[in-house]
């Protein structure tokens, strides 16, 4: 934490401190640091900063940021303390580091967000209001699919404002909004120190006043309360988002402008009656998500990758990208991570499976997770990485860090987006070829995506054995001419042969994931890539998913089955002491046999 002093011509020196993250200075309302001057821009500069450092950069003002007595440009430039910042008028004194007093047991401040609801039966009522929509949704389905008519999914009711209030609703929660900046400048209390309870009390308290001094009437049915948890909500938090995130049943929340909030559970997509007041309101729920995290969104880079405090995934576009306002999506993870007996439970994948996989990642066989968007593969290379021994070295690398490995001697990597300048980067590429000098006895890639695929190759073949990762495909044999294209875009001229070669000698298992139209998500196969034919590269089966129809409820029917193909690698299975039964192997669906 950073401490600055502030001294504004006219005005008392003030101080404030500054956790890391990202703070923009200006004018206008919407920054966080905002100083009413002539001579400063409505987006003056911008403040960067981390653990142990501050850098300064100049966000395109008229009359420029001055860094003990240089002009600074947009490329951030370090701070140190006892620097002095110049803007406009101005002045701004770093201080350097402020120790930061553990908080006393009678001011304890609450954990970032997603924050649990505070009343449980409000939660239960929620969860099942939930559950009665997912019903309704699937039943009218049906209906309408008999009859030949359109689907209109049903509303799930979470602030209980119809369509038809909801547009007054949202003037009055605008009228509000300026109303509150107008007597509370919450960034600024932020800044200066300001504990979170804190900041809810005061920001609960003059929404408050304000609602009770309100001249325009309520449409029936609104009550006042609801308006006012909603305005505390995206004052000081994510707004709609804060009870959607609490209810674990929800997978996938989905923003489409500030009117239109989508949510999905068991592949239903349901609206909600819930909704931002504006577009502004939108952006400030994504830079409170994507600041603590040292990231940015803004006009000059309009769309970020991020994550929620408890794993989740989060990706933001807004305006002049996104035509209809500013876009979230997150894709929700269980707060507790699921184990390999719960996707047995779900009926992903069998025991017969599971013995097999443990078995190949204990004997560093390289694994591929191959599936479509939303399949599970994130979920199940989860799953996978459970069964790498304590004992070993991990490395893993992440675009967005998801992955919640139990192991202890984890070192956990995380890509970095360009900064304002498009200088910076550091993409999963480089963090492959950085961890193969970090002793590392396994590989982790939560997803190939680019030119870093031939440098998994590479380390794949060149020792670091026992590696796994994720790519989007529709099959397993899709899997692998997936790969040929990654390794191309890598910018190397390599003959596909010798492309074709490196894949076959350094993969072993592709392990394809699929979600079908009732939202479940299962293995369909589990193949074993054998050896090269002329330029074709040979796989085989070892297990599968045998689909048998569907449930007159709309279930998915059928079971994993083996097809009778033993391992090629069964002889080294055997020498490491491995206790798997061959009988596994036996093919189900002709009863009985081996190929």
């Amino acid at each position: 934490m950073y401490e600055i002093q502030i001294k504004i011509p006219g005005q008392p020196d003030s101080t404030g401190k500054l956790v890391p993250g990202v703070y923009r200075l200006g004018s206008s309302p919407a920054s966080h640091i905002q100083i009413q001057r002539d001579t400063v821009s409505s987006r003056h500069a911008q403040f960067i900063v981390g653990e142990s450092s501050l850098k300064v950069a100049d966000m395109g003002s008229s009359n420029g940021t001055i860094l003990d007595g240089r002009k600074v440009g947009e490329e951030p430039e370090d701070a140190s303390p006892g620097s002095v910042i110049q803007i406009g008028d101005v002045v701004i004194e770093l201080k350097g580091p402020a120790a930061t007093p553990p908080p006393r047991k009678d001011d304890q401040q609450p954990p970032p967000a997603p924050k649990p609801l505070s009343n449980p039966a409000k939660r239960m009522e929620l969860t099942s209001k939930l559950e009665k929509a997912v019903e309704q949704a699937k039943t009218m389905e049906k209906s309408a699919a008999a009859k030949g008519n359109e689907f209109k999914p049903p509303v799930l009711k979470i602030s209980g404002i119809s369509a038809e209030a909801r547009p007054l609703v949202q003037e009055i929660k605008k009228r509000a909004h300026l109303e509150l900046i107008n007597r509370l400048n919450l960034k600024r209390m932020a800044i200066s120190g300001t504990s979170e309870l804190e900041l809810a009390d005061k920001a609960r308290a003059t929404i408050h006043v304000i609602l009770s001094e309100l001249s325009i009437p309520l449409p029936p049915g609104v009550n006042i309360s609801t308006i006012e948890q909603e305005l505390v909500h995206e004052a000081i938090g994510l707004g709609p988002l804060e009870d959607l995130i609490c209810m674990d049943d929800i997978t996938e929340i989905m923003v489409n402008g500030p009117n239109h909030v989508y949510v999905e559970k068991d592949g239903v997509l349901l609206r909600t009656d819930t909704a931002f007041a504006d577009d502004n309101q939108v952006e400030a729920a994504i830079e409170r998500i994507v600041s603590p995290l040292g990231r940015r969104i803004d006009e000059s880079s309009p769309m970020v990758d991020a994550r929620l405090s408890d794993g989740s995934r989060v990706n933001a576009v807004i305006p002049p990208l996104s035509l209809v306002g500013p876009s979230i999506t997150i894709r929700k993870f269980s707060k507790t991570p699921f184990k390999v007996q719960d996707l047995v439970s779900f009926g992903t994948l069998s025991e017969n499976m599971v013995k097999f996989l443990d078995v190949c990642v204990k004997i560093r066989k390289n694994i591929i997770i191959s599936g479509g968007t939303g399949s599970g593969k994130t979920t199940l290379l989860n799953v996978v990485s459970s069964f790498l021994p304590h004992s070993e070295r991990i490395i893993t690398i992440e675009d967005a860090a998801e992955l919640q490995l139990g192991q202890q001697h984890i070192v956990r990597l995380e890509a970095r987006p360009p900064n304002i300048e498009g200088k910076g980067e550091v993409s999963i590429r480089d963090l492959v070829r950085n961890s193969l000098r970090m002793r590392p006895d396994r590989i982790v890639v939560g997803e190939c995506r680019s030119g870093e695929a031939l440098d998994m190759l590479q380390a794949m073949n060149t020792g670091h054995d026992g590696s796994l990762t994720t790519v989007h495909a529709n099959s397993p044999r899709d899997a692998l001419a997936r790969l040929e294209t990654l390794v191309m875009m890598a910018g190397f001229d390599l003959p596909l042969r010798a492309i074709r070669e490196q894949i076959a000698s350094a993969i072993t298992i592709v392990v394809q994931v699929d979600r079908h139209k009732d939202g479940s998500r299962k293995i369909s196969n589990i193949s074993e890539v054998t050896k090269m034919e002329g330029d074709i590269i040979t796989m085989q089966d070892i297990f599968m998913f045998n689909h048998e129809g569907w449930t007159p409820e709309g279930k998915i029917k059928g079971k994993h089955v083996a097809c009778g193909n033993i391992p090629t690698f069964m002889e080294e299975i055997n020498r490491a002491g491995m206790d798997l039964d061959i009988a596994i192997f036996r093919d189900e669906r002709e009863g009985g046999g081996y190929l």
